[in-house]
């Protein structure tokens, strides 16, 4: 840039352009799992990405399809009371407004979903003028109305009364309901000029005149009552021009309306209550969607299960961020294990099997399912298998397709436990399939006592209630192809159980039992009783034939658990499909703000990584943050905290960091400087919830956290 001339006879301003630099190249989502050591990165991503749509689709459809019953409601009830041309049918009196009052749940991270698709719906089937407004938009009146007529008009619209530019009147409106009528009745009045071809089809020429105009409240309870009972006030006044129809999203319950609304403005409303359905049950049906699919290859371990289901009920009831969960738990997985290329669809899986790199026949060497697989194999095998790659290849290939075999004959046999063991007193095994499906994959199940208790409550069920469960089964097993011969040994027990007639009375005259003959003769009381004890040990009850035909049917479902309900890590190659880090999930998911904040300030040398910043247990880095200074000298004082001493130490510690001696005059001074960071550091710990101003004493805060550092 030297030898461009800048001489001028003028002053001016010289520009220079600088050459031209490489731009750096965009990273894509793929570009994080892609390394140049490993060679299959760009697969696994592929598959990640592939199984991530799928995740994605199918909740969609499942919500759709829970949420259909209660939004096909909530839409008759909009055309029931809306699309009528006579008010008579629904209106107690016309001030009325006809009020829907949708229970949700707490879980409300979910309720965004069932609102796009109660929109959807609205709009495509009922009418275009749906609004959905949310309370921290709408502080005021003013701005509820705006954010009503926004919506509506799809314009600008000014709150103000007064206009500064007169150029903007045409193009703005007033916010004002009146405006909001004249629009309507416009609008109205254009689209009662419609084809022929849609007049032969709609049933009613002038049903475009009294399409209702829908408000939803999608946090109901997070509104400010004041700001909702004059918005009612003022839309029950122009029920005659409009016909406005409220939809009440709320979490807790319908008593949230009285609580919110007096009598006066609650009685301008004609409410009716919608349920939408239970959390849990939502959580059932993706849980058997998704995880209990053996067409879905990524699996979860019991543990990592156990830490998204923890978080749904200990936390927020929610169905997404338990799908983001299972999200973030399959982009780990195949983020930190490079065999997760074979995690994919059997047919993908097995082509992968043969085109296995070095790297990873020897990184499935030293899977731990592997390697107990080696350990039971014969010691020429032994050495084959841990020599010769292209011999791994072939027996990955033969242990992926049981694999895939274990899974098929998994899921059907745990849902015929679950239908067996659901409906038993105090629920043994657990009352959902979650519970069961974690107690099977983390260890025998038929080693434990829930699983002893569940098979004797089992033999003492009646007849009737034993073919009911068997046939549930039946209808299990239809689908399994893979169980054909379970289901034809299974539809022999139902029927030799219904053909079996009414158990025969037993002998009157033993009661069905078999007793010895006793020879009456002079002898003690301890004779008398030891002979009674030991005749009635050797008493025996004869079993019926539906005892012994239900005796046989519960060692037949013994059989099958243990047959096909083994753990998931006895399994070769399990680790390739299955999930185990609940440690990284937890601490990605299940975060401790208190926590880490607290660490943070302890200890800034973590998160800084700066080496000035280390230091001994105990002592307080003179270099450190003005924040982490204050809050370590918080520790080590009580409950009152007095602001002059606490300043004075905090200047002790400045003035050794400025090479002070703390013991001069100079060094117990502070100046202005100091006194405003202490404030500010004390500000910023009264922000955090450290400490607190008390009234007890004018000079002195209080402490709010113990057990600190």
């Amino acid at each position: 840039m030297s030898e461009i001339p800048t001489s001028s006879v003028s002053k001016g301003c010289f520009v220079f352009k600088s050459a031209s630099k490489k731009r750096k190249r965009h990273v894509g989502v793929g570009g994080y799992l892609v390394d140049d050591s490993d060679d299959n990165a760009s697969d696994r991503f592929k598959i990640c990405q592939k199984l991530w749509e799928t995740v994605q689709m199918n909740t969609e459809v499942i919500q759709d399809q829970l949420n259909k019953k209660v939004l096909d409601s909530l839409a008759e009830f909009i055309k029931k009371h809306g699309l009528g041309r006579s008010s008579d049918n629904w209106r107690q009196r016309a001030s009325e407004i006809p009020t829907a009052a949708l229970m949700l749940g707490v879980n409300v991270p979910d309720h965004a979903m069932t609102f796009r698709s109660l929109c959807n719906l609205l709009q495509d089937s009922v009418t275009p003028f749906v609004v959905s407004v949310h309370a921290k938009e709408c502080a005021a009146v003013k701005f509820l109305i705006q954010k009503v007529l926004e919506q509506l008009m799809e314009i600008g619209v000014s709150v103000d009364e007064e206009q500064e530019d007169d150029t903007a009147l045409p193009q703005r409106t007033q916010c004002t309901i009146s405006a909001l009528c004249q629009w309507y009745k416009t609008v109205t009045k254009k689209s009662t000029k419609v084809s022929p071809q849609r007049k032969e089809n709609s049933t009613n020429s002038d049903l475009p005149q009294s399409l209702p105009v829908v408000v939803i409240f999608k946090d109901f309870e997070a509104f400010n009552p004041q700001v909702l009972q004059d918005f009612i006030l003022i839309c029950s006044r122009y029920t005659q021009e409009l016909p406005f129809i409220f939809i009440f999203g709320i979490a807790t319950s319908p008593s949230a309306i009285q609580h919110r609304l007096p009598h006066s403005v609650s009685s301008l409303l004609c409410i009716e209550v919608f349920h939408s359905l239970s959390c849990t049950q939502h959580l059932a049906s993706v849980f058997e969607k998704l995880i209990l699919n053996s067409e879905f290859p990524f699996k979860l371990s019991s543990r990592v299960i156990q830490v998204l289901v923890g978080i749904f009920l200990y936390h927020d009831f929610s169905v997404q961020n338990f799908v983001k969960g299972l999200q973030f738990s399959m982009l780990e997985h195949f983020n930190s294990q490079p065999l997760s290329v074979l995690c994919c669809q059997k047919q993908e899986a097995l082509l992968s099997a043969k085109t296995l790199s070095k790297k990873n026949v020897e990184r499935i060497r030293h899977l731990p399912s592997f390697m107990r697989y080696v350990e039971t194999q014969e010691p020429q095998e032994q050495v084959r298998l841990l020599t010769d790659d292209e011999h791994v290849k072939g027996v990955c290939h033969t242990l992926l397709k049981n694999l895939h075999k274990y899974h098929k004959n998994y899921y059907p046999i745990l849902q015929c436990l679950h239908s067996l063991t659901s409906s038993l007193p105090k629920f043994p095994l657990g009352k959902h399939i979650r519970e069961l499906h974690v107690s099977c994959i983390e260890k025998n199940l038929w080693e434990t006592e829930e699983y002893d208790s569940a098979l004797q409550l089992l033999r003492i069920l009646a007849k009737d209630e034993l073919v009911a469960a068997l046939r549930k089964c039946a209808e299990i097993l239809k689908s399994a192809k893979r169980m054909q011969n379970v289901l034809q040994q299974l539809d022999d027990f139902i029927g030799r159980l219904e053909a079996l007639q009414s158990v025969s009375s037993e002998d009157s005259s033993g009661n069905g039992i078999v007793s010895g003959k006793i020879e009456y003769q002079r002898t003690d009381l301890f004779q008398l009783q030891k002979t009674l004890l030991e005749k009635e040990s050797r008493r025996t009850r004869r079993m019926n034939p539906f005892e012994v035909l239900r005796s046989q049917v519960i060692e037949f479902i013994d059989s099958l658990v243990r047959e096909y309900l083994t753990p998931a890590e006895l399994q070769p190659l399990s680790e390739v499909c299955y999930y185990s880090s609940s440690g990284v999930l937890r601490q990605r998911l299940n975060v401790t703000p208190r926590t880490s904040i607290q660490a943070a300030l302890s200890h800034p040398f973590y998160y800084l990584q700066n080496e000035s910043l280390k230091t001994n247990s105990g002592t307080i880095s003179s270099a450190a943050p003005d924040l982490c200074i204050v809050y370590k000298l918080h520790l080590e004082c009580g409950r009152l905290i007095n602001l002059y001493d606490w300043l004075e130490a905090y200047v002790t510690v400045m003035s050794a960091a400025e090479d002070q001696d703390t013991n001069s005059e100079e060094g117990g001074k502070y100046d202005s400087l100091k006194h405003a960071r202490f404030i500010q550091a004390v500000s910023e710990m009264e922000f955090l919830g450290f400490v607190k101003s008390t009234k007890q004493k004018t000079d002195h805060v209080a402490r709010l956290t113990w057990g600190g550092c």
